[in-house]
């Protein structure tokens, strides 16, 4: 399964009907809006690359009121992030406050920081990626305060971590 994440800028206040257009393109697992450098994030697996390609390139770069997109591509290495436990509190829905977070890393330490953030509890999924960003993860918790501790004490912390960049998911754009 080939995985990407589509990072989008998009006219003031158009956010809410363009998540609600992106979750009803087929492969589309998930669209959320952000407060941060981007809008709005959108994850889509499908079979292959030229699916992927053909949906950010032929739908989703042509809708009106996008701007500007960034996608980041899965690396299809090893699977080293293992989610199905922890994804369980995320099913059931009790974790509130969510991120995503997307890293620049050390050359060559993207599948190191994978093994690292697997440990974090709050870390839901994370993919090694390509791109401008080495590693994007999304993180979820109970409330917003132990999202900033997770942040910025386990994920800024851990070694070979350069820069980092928080996208806050903003449910009140979902429809």
């Amino acid at each position: 399964m080939v995985k990407a994440y589509v990072l989008m800028n998009c006219d003031l206040g158009s956010e809410k009907s363009i998540i609600t257009s992106l979750k009803e393109i087929e492969d589309v697992k998930e669209a959320q809006g952000t407060l941060g450098l981007y809008d709005i994030i959108a994850k889509i697996e499908s079979k292959s690359e030229d699916k992927i390609r053909e949906i950010v390139t032929g739908v989703i770069r042509k809708m009106p009121k996008i701007q500007s997109t960034m996608t980041l591509t899965r690396s299809e290495s090893e699977k080293l992030f293992q989610p199905s436990e922890k994804l369980i509190s995320a099913m059931l829905g009790q974790n509130t406050a969510q991120a995503y977070v997307v890293i620049h890393c050390d050359k060559s330490e993207e599948y190191n920081i994978l093994k690292n953030l697997n440990k974090i509890p709050e870390v839901k999924e994370a993919d090694v990626v390509f791109g401008y960003y080495d590693v994007i993860c999304k993180i979820e918790a109970s409330e917003y305060k132990i999202l900033e501790n997770v942040i910025t004490k386990a994920i800024r912390s851990l070694p070979n971590v350069r820069t980092s960049m928080t996208l806050n998911v903003i449910k009140e754009q979902e429809s």
